[in-house]
C-alpha cells in the first residue's frame, strides 16, 4: 500500500484541538495559570491562550518563531518538522493511524533551559525633573499642570545618569513591576526607548481610579498623558501596553476585576488599526464591552492630535488680541 502524503482535514483538527497546555507538561515544562491565560514556569514569556494557541512576546517581531498553533510549538520548542509535529499530536490525543501511515515514535527529549531574568531595580532619580519638564512641556506639548499631575502620583520622574524619563508601571497593591525609559531629546524624529532591565512585562505603565468600570488603552505612555489633557478625564481608568501585544492588559483586567468595558486608543497608522481589530474581537469574545477610540484622522496618535491642536491656537491667539 502506498504511504500517504497529506493529512485530512478531520486529522488536522484533531491535531489543533490537542490542549497545548497539556503538550507543554508532557514535554516538561511546568504551566502555570495566570488569569485568562497560561505560562510556563521555565519560560514566563510565553502565553498560551484558549489551551490552543500561545505567543511569546520576548520574540514579537520574530516571524515563524513567536507564537502560533500546538504545531509551531513542537516545531519551535521540539524541534520537529510540522509533519512529524502532526504525528505526535495525533499520538497524544490516541488517534488510531491507519495503516497507509508508516507508525512513528512520539517519544520526544527537550532540554529545558529556563530563561536567565536580570532583578529588576528603578534606575537612580535625579535632584530635580528639569529635563522631564522641558520635554514634556516642549517637544511633546503637555501644560505643566499635566505633567504635574503624573509626577505627584509618582508614575513619571527623571532619571540621574542620562536624564531619561521613566515611566513606571505598578501593580493593584502599588508595586512598581514595570518601567520604560525615553530620552529627552529627539533626533530625526525618533527618540531613545528603552525597558528597563528585568522588568515584568505584564504590567504596563497605568493609572486606576478605584471607582470605573471602564479602562482606555494606549499604546505609548505620552499617549495616555496627552488623552488625559485633551479630554480632561481624571476619573476612567487608563493603561499604556508600550507595545502591541495584550499582556499588560490581560494581567490589569485580571487585577481589576470591576473593569467590564475596554476603549482601544490606538494609533492610526496601519498595525496600531490592525491591533484594535483584533483585540477588540478577542476581548469582546471574552465578554467585555469593547470601543474603538482612535484620535481623529489625520493624526497618527493623541500626542500629535495634542501638538497639533496647541500650534492652532498659538497661531489664531495673536489674532484675537489684535482684535481688541
Amino acid at each position: 500500500m502506498e504511504e500517504r502524503r497529506s493529512f485530512t482535514a478531520e486529522e488536522l483538527a484533531l491535531a489543533k484541538s490537542v490542549d497545548l497546555t497539556a503538550v507543554a507538561a508532557s514535554l516538561g515544562y511546568t504551566v502555570k495559570k495566570i488569569g485568562r491565560y497560561h505560562t510556563l514556569k521555565e519560560m514566563d514569556s510565553i502565553r498560551i491562550y484558549n489551551r490552543t494557541n500561545w505567543f511569546r512576546w520576548s520574540r514579537e517581531h520574530e516571524r515563524g518563531n513567536n507564537g502560533g498553533s500546538q504545531i509551531d510549538f513542537l516545531r519551535v520548542f521540539a524541534g520537529m518538522e510540522v509533519k512529524e509535529a502532526v504525528f505526535w499530536l495525533l499520538d497524544f490525543s490516541g488517534y488510531q493511524r491507519s495503516g497507509d501511515w508508516e507508525q512513528k515514535s512520539a517519544n520526544v527529549y527537550v532540554e529545558k533551559k529556563a530563561e536567565k531574568k536580570k532583578p529588576f531595580a528603578l534606575p537612580a532619580p535625579a535632584r530635580n525633573n528639569d529635563c522631564l519638564y522641558s520635554y514634556l512641556t516642549g517637544d511633546r506639548a503637555l501644560d505643566r499642570h499635566t505633567v504635574d499631575y503624573f509626577v505627584s502620583c509618582g508614575l513619571i520622574y527623571e532619571e540621574k545618569s542620562h536624564h531619561n524619563i521613566v515611566f513606571k508601571g505598578n501593580d493593584v497593591q502599588g508595586k512598581t513591576r514595570f518601567a520604560s525609559m525615553r530620552g529627552v531629546s529627539d533626533h530625526e524624529g525618533k527618540g531613545f526607548k528603552y525597558d528597563v532591565a528585568g522588568n515584568d512585562k505584564n504590567y504596563g505603565f497605568n493609572i486606576w481610579y478605584g471607582q470605573s468600570d471602564e479602562v482606555m488603552v494606549f499604546e505609548a505612555a505620552i499617549d495616555l498623558m496627552s488623552y488625559v489633557e485633551i479630554r480632561g478625564d481624571y476619573v476612567t481608568d487608563k493603561l499604556a501596553l508600550g507595545m502591541l501585544s495584550d499582556a499588560p492588559l490581560a494581567t490589569f483586567l485580571e487585577e481589576h476585576p470591576k473593569v467590564r468595558k475596554i476603549s482601544f486608543c490606538l494609533d492610526n497608522d496601519g498595525p496600531g488599526r490592525k491591533a484594535a481589530e483584533a483585540l477588540m474581537e478577542k476581548y469582546y469574545g471574552l465578554d467585555y464591552e469593547v470601543e474603538d477610540c482612535p484620535p481623529p484622522k489625520p493624526f497618527k496618535d493623541y500626542n500629535q492630535w495634542l501638538q497639533q491642536a496647541k500650534k492652532c491656537l498659538t497661531a489664531v491667539t495673536p489674532k484675537r488680541e489684535m482684535a481688541r
